[in-house]
């Protein structure tokens, strides 16, 4: 019987990422997947017509071009250029295997149309979402952010970050309902209003990330990378590789073995691998997880930009729950030729938000009639699934499924947080430069 440190069943992003840092830290790595293919729910669809089989649609026409020149990401998430995500990928060198390119614009609805977001002091002044008063009290803001250190308190004028909440600080600066809504929501990249009342440190962090992201590329905080993210699990099974771990793919997992509540080893295709502890994501533990809500993605084929994104070949568009009634944002991303992922001329936009009713299709209709004429849609419902328990006394330790934001901030906490139950440890990344050179601005 083969004996590993640790096993990793499922190729999908968290585990992938895992997978590569516990390689890289000497443990002995087996991984294996179910299915044949990397990425599990977060998967790459490409040819095209795998998609239409998959959704069982007919099709594709011959004017989608050639299935070959389509990767479509079934949850298409958007970097922060200087995010956590980031910083993991530079820490682990996975950039090698990477190009990104920077997405075009970042929006925001209200009443009824896109606004590009402001970042900047040169943005704010020239939005066309607030009035003169406004883009004034809004830049104090946005510097006062900009200059926030937490370990200098002299920075913080007269504000106590971990006892003042946003509400209070947006007070401060006479911030109005409209401004407070799309810095929260568009900037701050806060999914509910919870938000308001709590610490203020954590929005200042948030602001501060998407300002300092911006200033990098111009055009917007976001990088995505070439060919879509179905490149990223890839790469960090090949980090895993490369420090000895092994993967198994197309392989039926038969039984988790246990041993006084303890995971001793898993059984696939009736071999027996032992392990000490294992990490997966919730398909393949759905006695071991709960639902707590359901998510609904629409992958929509569109032969024309995006209205009023100044002809961007991709870009975010955020719209906050208060615009529609809603408890939850929702969040449209666009994709195109651009970054390789779709024939040319075409692009591929993906509506998301967390259903809140039994018709969750109704629920993203202002997001796809933004979109609108529509080549074809794609639609899937989801529940979102969490661990029963922290994974301690059995080493199982599962991730969380994929939520409807378009970014990568809860993955990336999730990670961590998977991190430090499985190894103790924090998992702490030093600051590099390096994967600059690695992201394309051109075109």
């Amino acid at each position: 019987m083969q004996e590993y440190d640790i096993i990793v069943l499922g190729t999908g992003l968290k585990e992938c990422i895992l997978s590569g840092l516990m390689s890289q830290s000497g443990k002995k790595v087996l991984h294996i997947d179910k299915n044949p293919y990397y990425g599990g729910e977060c998967a790459s669809i490409s040819p095209l017509e795998q998609l239409y089989k998959k959704f069982k649609v007919p099709g594709p026409g011959k004017s989608m071009g050639r299935g070959k020149e389509w990767n479509i990401d079934l949850i298409p998430k958007f970097f922060l250029a200087n995010g956590e995500l980031v910083k993991m990928l530079v820490h682990t060198e996975v950039t090698r295997y990477l190009d990104f390119k920077v997405i075009e614009g970042s929006y925001v609805y209200k009443t009824g149309k896109v606004h590009k977001v402001p970042g900047t002091e040169e943005e704010a002044h020239a939005s066309d979402l607030m009035g003169m008063f406004d883009k004034r009290r809004f830049k104090k803001m946005l510097l006062y952010a900009l200059n926030f250190d937490v370990r200098n308190p002299r920075t913080y004028h007269d504000v106590d970050p971990k006892k003042t909440t946003t509400r209070e600080l947006f007070c401060r600066f006479d911030l109005g309902l409209d401004v407070i809504e799309f810095t929260g929501h568009a900037i701050a990249l806060h999914s509910s209003e919870s938000y308001l009342d709590q610490p203020c440190v954590e929005t200042i962090r948030r602001i501060k990330l998407y300002s300092e992201s911006l200033s990098r590329h111009k055009a917007s905080p976001y990088i995505y990378p070439v060919y879509g993210l179905g490149e990223l699990p890839q790469g960090f099974a090949r980090l895993s590789a490369e420090y000895g771990g092994t993967f198994l793919l197309n392989r039926a997992v038969d039984e988790i073995v246990m041993d006084n509540g303890k995971v001793k080893a898993v059984k696939s295709d009736g071999k027996l691998f032992q392990c000490k502890q294992l990490i997966c994501d919730p398909s393949y533990v759905p006695n071991r997880v709960r639902k707590v809500g359901r998510v609904i993605r629409v992958i929509c084929l569109l032969n024309h930009p995006v209205k009023n994104t100044h002809e961007a070949t991709s870009c975010q568009i955020i719209i906050p729950q208060a615009q529609l009634n809603r408890k939850s944002d929702i969040y449209i991303s666009v994709v195109s030729y651009a970054h390789n992922v779709a024939s040319d001329g075409v692009y591929i936009a993906t509506v998301s938000t967390t259903v809140e009713t039994n018709n969750p299709e109704k629920e993203v209709q202002p997001g796809l009639e933004l979109l609108e004429p529509i080549m074809q849609k794609f639609v899937s419902v989801h529940h979102l699934l969490v661990p029963n328990e922290d994974g301690k006394s059995s080493q199982i330790f599962v991730s969380r499924s994929f939520d409807a934001t378009n970014h990568f901030f809860s993955e990336c906490e999730d990670i961590k947080d998977m991190y430090h139950r499985i190894t103790g440890a924090e998992l702490c990344f030093g600051g590099s430069q390096r994967h600059q050179s690695h992201t394309s601005d051109d075109d």
